[in-house]
C-alpha cells in the first residue's frame, strides 16, 4: 500500500491543479497498464473526521480534527508487486509536481500479521451517486502491533466473524491488515526528487495499522460501525475519513 501523507493543501481542501489531476491520471493509467493496482481512494481533510478511542473496549469518540497534519493520511493506492523494491520503485514514479514537490509517500507491506483475510475491493467497483457514502476507517498503528505481538486467537477469530457478517450486509467494500513499518519505507519528494528511507520508525501512534473500506447511509453509523469492531487490542484508536467520490 501507498500513503499519501497529507498536507497544508489537502488539510485545507485545496483541489488539484487541472495539470496535477492530468499527472496523476498519467500515473494511475501506467499502474493499471502495468495490472499492478488493486485500489485507490483519496480521502476528504481530517478536519471532517471522527476518532474513536477504546480503553478497556470501551469507546470514547474523542475528537474530530487532529493536533498536527504530521501521520495524517491524504489518500492510498493498493498495488500488488513482487517486493518492496518494486513498490518503492513505483512510489519513487509519484508525479513530482504533487505537493510543489514536497510530498511524502509511505509505502507499506499489506497481510494482517495475524492472518486476517484480505477483503479486496472489486476492480469492477464503480461510483454511484445513489449508493450510501464511503469511508475509510484507519486503525492507528501501537506498540505491540509495531513490535509484531500478535493479538489473541480468540480476537483474530471475531475479527474475521465481524468482517464477513459486514460483507453480508453490504457494509465492508474492503479491508487489509498492513505489517510493522520495520517492513516498510518511506519515499520523501524536496524540490520534485526522491530520496528512500527504509523503516522502521519511530512514531508507532502516528502509522495506519490497517484499513476498512465500508459504506453507509450517514458519518454517525460509520461511527457505531467503528464503535462494535473487535479491535485486536483492547487499546486502539480509530480515525474515520469520509471518502472523496467522484
Amino acid at each position: 500500500m501507498m500513503l499519501r501523507k497529507a498536507d497544508h493543501d489537502t488539510e485545507a481542501g485545496v483541489p488539484p491543479s487541472e495539470r496535477l489531476l492530468a499527472a496523476m491520471g498519467h500515473y494511475n493509467d501506467e499502474l493499471e497498464k502495468a495490472g499492478v493496482m488493486r485500489a485507490r481512494e483519496a480521502l476528504h481533510s481530517s478536519t471532517e473526521a471522527a476518532r474513536v478511542a477504546f480503553s478497556g473496549r470501551t469507546p470514547a469518540v474523542v475528537g474530530e480534527t487532529p493536533a498536527s497534519t504530521k501521520g495524517t493520511v491524504a489518500g492510498f493506492t493498493i498495488i500488488d508487486v513482487p517486493s518492496k523494491e518494486e513498490a518503492v520503485a513505483w512510489a519513487k514514479r509519484w508525479p513530482a509536481i504533487d505537493g510543489g514537490g514536497e510530498v511524502e509517500i509511505e509505502v507499506r507491506e499489506g497481510n494482517c500479521p495475524g492472518g486476517v483475510p484480505t477483503v479486496p475491493k472489486p476492480r469492477t467497483a464503480v461510483p454511484d451517486a445513489a449508493r450510501p457514502k464511503r469511508y475509510a476507517i484507519l486503525l492507528k498503528m501501537n506498540q505491540k502491533g509495531e513490535a509484531g505481538i500478535l493479538p489473541e486467537q480468540s480476537r483474530l477469530n471475531a475479527m474475521v466473524k465481524h468482517n464477513e457478517a459486514s460483507i453480508r450486509a453490504g457494509v465492508m467494500l474492503a479491508g487489509e491488515g498492513l505489517q510493522p513499518s520495520s517492513r516498510g519505507a518511506r519515499v520523501k519528494f524536496s524540490g520534485g526528487k526522491p530520496a528512500v528511507i527504509d523503516g522502521p520508525f519511530a512514531e508507532a501512534k502516528e502509522m495506519v495499522a490497517g484499513f476498512w473500506l465500508i459504506q453507509v447511509p450517514s458519518r454517525q453509523e460509520a461511527i457505531e460501525w467503528v464503535k462494535n469492531y473487535p479491535y485486536p487490542y483492547e487499546d486502539a484508536e480509530v480515525e474515520i475519513r469520509e471518502v472523496v467520490e467522484g
